[in-house]
């Protein structure tokens, strides 16, 4: 027989014509022979999509091979997959005389992560978690970044978002994060990879692109401010772009973007987190997503809901400018307990010379009411639309608190507006909370145990919807980052694990079916 550097003898042209097929194995690779009108071809036995046997399937006379078990169909002589998503491998097929031989040599890295890669946005646009979590293992196992294929995900999303950044982004580096410090082997590495682009993806499924104007300016930070208060996300975008063309980065827009986000109660807290996040993303990601991330940012700031103008929270305004600095009040979060918005910004003021001391409690008392959540409420049927609540309600009062600590620990100015809106959070869901539930089968003695073991259970979350799972790991990362920094005594520490361990393990209603339909039916008969 004959055999080279690259090719292999592995048959006889005449066993293989009386049989038809034929399985070959050649170290750990199963390669399925098939003899045809058209000749001989080879493949990966196991169809790209579930490992099933292609040497199981139906070909036809005109070359197309029928994985039996899900009908995904491949052309042997193309390579086209006709049906179904991911490429075929083929191999090359030489014969000499008598002699099937196969070149099993595997193309070159760079080309098998270019592949992949290039599989990526269909994939994402069609939804398919399974084939997505294929191609950035193929990515890796070629020697490539694996979050090369977040990346992008980033640059075929950012364009998509009609109103910007989504939680799509801002759950991104949480979930990279976790990828560092929690996965335990490669399975839930693979998992903190593939969530941000499945999720993305999902955001942006369908969506056409939404155009960003092109136009440059020289960056002025005061009027970038003032270009999202305007609205004006023309404006803004142009000077953001000429900042980037000046070489300026997150850092540089860090301070305007924040002040921005602050300017209002706005998108209930989402401004400030997304700022967070978004430089969190960038920080992981590199350079090479700056640009995108920024983009959607701004876009979702200029279009941000500024709740602050609507009555249940007019009492806003007032309070940010009657701050003097000179409350000197001890505060302590049962100060805030059961109190209306209007109640809890009055006594924020009587404690406004004492930022931490007031962040301690005004965190402390949305920690507790996120305990006490009543949860019937998801449950009520007949009410006001403004009195629609659920969890996440909840929890954004502790993801919120930790983009305020953080951002406002850099630009300590913006400590009244961060306090203030939180304490928006506090007096909007006192109206939605039990306090004479029995909560204390939620306590937590040993807090590292709890939150480690909780962060590794998310690689395994079985959360069908993105939102809700990118909820879970926002948590329990805010959570974990306010822990780190926190004094041992803290005062809100055993009522924050207790909520997030109660949020965690207690149901989520995602869709309230007769409180929409009868809301429907009270607003029409009123129109």
């Amino acid at each position: 027989m004959t055999q080279t550097s690259q090719s292999h003898c592995v048959a006889s042209l005449s066993e293989l014509q009386s049989k038809g097929r034929l399985l070959i194995k050649h170290g750990d690779k199963q390669v399925a022979l098939f003899h045809g009108p058209k000749g001989v071809f080879a493949c990966n036995n196991r169809c790209p999509h579930e490992g099933y046997p292609l040497s199981q399937g139906t070909l036809t006379e005109g070359c197309v091979l029928t994985c039996n078990w899900h009908n995904w169909k491949f052309d042997l002589e193309s390579g086209e997959t006709m049906v179904g998503g991911d490429m075929l491998r083929r191999y090359p097929v030489t014969i000499d005389g008598d002699d099937v031989l196969l070149d099993f040599t595997d193309p070159p890295g760079a080309e098998r992560i270019a592949a992949a890669l290039g599989e990526i946005r269909d994939a994402m646009d069609k939804d398919q978690y399974d084939r997505l979590a294929r191609l950035v293992a193929r990515v890796e196992q070629a020697g490539g970044d694996p979050l090369d294929a977040v990346r992008e995900a980033v640059w075929h999303g950012f364009n998509r978002m009609e109103f910007g950044m989504t939680h799509a982004f801002a759950a991104a580096p949480d979930w990279l994060q976790l990828r560092e410090t929690r996965a335990g082997d490669d399975a839930e590495r693979l998992v903190a990879a593939v969530e941000p682009v499945a999720h993305i993806g999902w955001d942006t499924m369908r969506e056409p692109e939404y155009r960003f104007s092109d136009d440059v300016a020289a960056y002025d930070a005061v009027g970038l401010v003032a270009a999202i208060e305007a609205e004006d996300e023309a404006k803004a975008m142009a000077l953001l772009r000429g900042g980037l063309a000046d070489g300026l980065g997150y850092a540089d827009f860090e301070q305007a973007l924040t002040r921005a986000a602050l300017a209002h109660y706005a998108a209930f807290g989402h401004a400030l987190i997304y700022v967070l996040k978004a430089g969190q993303l960038i920080a992981r990601l590199g350079e090479a997503v700056q640009e995108p991330v920024l983009l959607a940012l701004l876009r979702m700031l200029v279009f941000a809901r500024r709740e602050d103008l609507i009555p249940e929270f007019r009492h806003y305004g007032d309070a940010r400018l009657a701050w003097d600095d000179a409350g000197a009040k001890p505060v302590s979060h049962q100060d805030f307990i059961g109190k209306s918005v209007r109640q809890v910004l009055a006594r924020t003021l009587e404690s406004s010379a004492d930022p931490l001391a007031l962040y301690d409690a005004l965190l402390g008392a949305n920690c507790w009411n996120m305990l006490y959540f009543d949860l019937p409420q998801q449950d009520r049927i007949k009410g006001a639309v403004a009195d629609n609540v659920n969890w996440l309600d909840f929890t954004h009062g502790l993801t919120f608190a930790n983009a305020v600590r953080v951002q406002c620990t850099k630009f300590p100015d913006l400590w009244p507006a961060g306090l203030l809106q939180m304490g928006c959070f506090v007096g909007r869901n006192a109206g939605f909370v039990d306090p004479d539930q029995d909560v204390g089968g939620w306590r937590v003695g040993d807090g590292t145990a709890f939150l480690a073991q909780q962060q590794r259970a998310l690689f395994d979350h079985a959360q069908p919807e993105h939102i809700v799972s990118c909820h879970l790991v926002k948590v329990l990362t805010a959570l974990a980052d306010e822990l780190a920094v926190a004094r041992p005594d803290a005062p809100w520490r055993s009522d924050a694990l207790a909520a997030v361990n109660r949020f965690l393990h207690t149901p989520l209603k995602r869709k309230n079916a007769a409180r929409t339909a009868w809301q429907a039916l009270d607003l029409v008969a009123a129109e």
